[in-house]
């Protein structure tokens, strides 16, 4: 049962979303590409659903970002990415949390364990984590990470200029059903810490 429902799922994942690839398209032109210039870029794939950041329209409290870039304290003791697609129907949220990023510099990034927290309430080494709507269930879900469930390969880190570029790849469980799985390929990111702030994504 928990195989028919995992092959139904991952299915529905495959199958869904307004950002469905057309047949005719190599799916592939649909995602930014992969750069290490500080373009403030962001896309994967969650099943064969794209996932990329929208802003929102922001509320009393501030600006809805579809794509932050946070530090942690002490200074470089970890840094964040957040993404959010706050414009399609069912909105999407995903941390990506790199321990040490300042004193590892490039190479590759082993994901571990979430606990499903960011921050200062997260754990202390490589993790990611997902918060999307399950079609089949018909719920949103929180998607965590486990140990050595996937890598991240940092490309290019210039601190001074506030660079960071690298891809991923992880497969995430549903911390209330862990026989509910998605895969997220093709992930590529590439950041300016000091313009991102002002860009706009619609």
């Amino acid at each position: 049962m928990k195989n028919t429902i995992l092959l139904l799922t991952t299915l529905f994942f495959l199958g869904c979303g307004k950002d469905d690839n057309p047949s005719n398209k190599n799916p592939l032109l649909l995602l930014p590409l992969e750069t290490q210039i500080g373009a403030n870029t962001f896309g994967c794939f969650i099943g064969n659903k794209i996932f990329v950041p929208r802003n929102g329209t922001g509320t009393f409290a501030g600006a809805d970002y579809g794509f932050s870039f946070l530090g942690g304290y002490p200074d470089g003791a970890y840094n964040e990415l957040e993404i959010n697609d706050y414009k399609s129907e069912r909105t999407t949220n995903m941390i990506i949390h790199l321990q040490d990023l300042r004193q590892l510099d490039e190479g590759q990034y082993i994901i571990d364990e979430s606990n499903g927290q960011n921050l200062i309430d997260g754990l202390s080494h490589n993790y990611i984590h997902c918060r999307a709507f399950n079609p089949f269930t018909n719920l949103y879900g929180l998607y965590l990470s486990s140990n050595n469930s996937g890598v991240i390969n940092i490309t290019r880190h210039d601190f001074e200029k506030g660079i960071v570029s690298g891809n991923f790849s992880v497969t995430l469980k549903n911390y209330f059903a862990p026989h509910d799985e998605i895969i997220i390929t093709q992930g590529r990111f590439d950041l300016n810490g000091y313009t991102l702030p002002n860009v706009v994504f619609p």
